[in-house]
């Protein structure tokens, strides 16, 4: 029987696969059947944490909102603060509003004026 020279069609499809998981330690990058294994895992957990992701930075945005509006008694809490924001129709999102308040802290007590009558402390702040 003559001998049968094989294409390359496994070798760029194990070649492909290795490339995925090229970062990783011992066998999880050398052996095909434990490649294919972390792959899987891999794709499964980008998946989850893409989610994660959006509600981590929220949390965050809110807790930075939250520090501001506390710190220069321009509410109460930050869920007065959003209420208020919404009941005025200033929409305005979380990321821009965390943003504005890192930053500058003067333009988040320019948003707090169309919302709401300054009391004295609010005014010695801005003097």
């Amino acid at each position: 029987m003559s001998r049968v020279r094989r294409g390359y069609i496994a070798r760029r499809r194990r070649k492909k696969n290795r490339s995925l998981v090229s970062g990783f330690r011992g066998a999880h990058s050398r052996h095909t059947r434990m490649i294919i294994q972390q792959k899987m895992r891999g794709l499964f957990y980008s998946h989850r944490d893409r989610g994660r992701k959006k509600r981590y930075f929220r949390r965050l945005w809110i807790t930075r909102i939250n520090a501001v509006t506390r710190e220069n008694e321009i509410f109460d809490s930050y869920s007065k603060f959003i209420y208020n924001l919404y009941k005025k129709q200033s929409f305005l999102n979380r990321k821009i509003l965390s943003q504005i308040a890192i930053s500058n802290k003067i333009g988040l007590y320019k948003i707090s004026d169309k919302i709401f009558k300054p009391n004295k402390v609010y005014e010695e702040i801005l003097k």
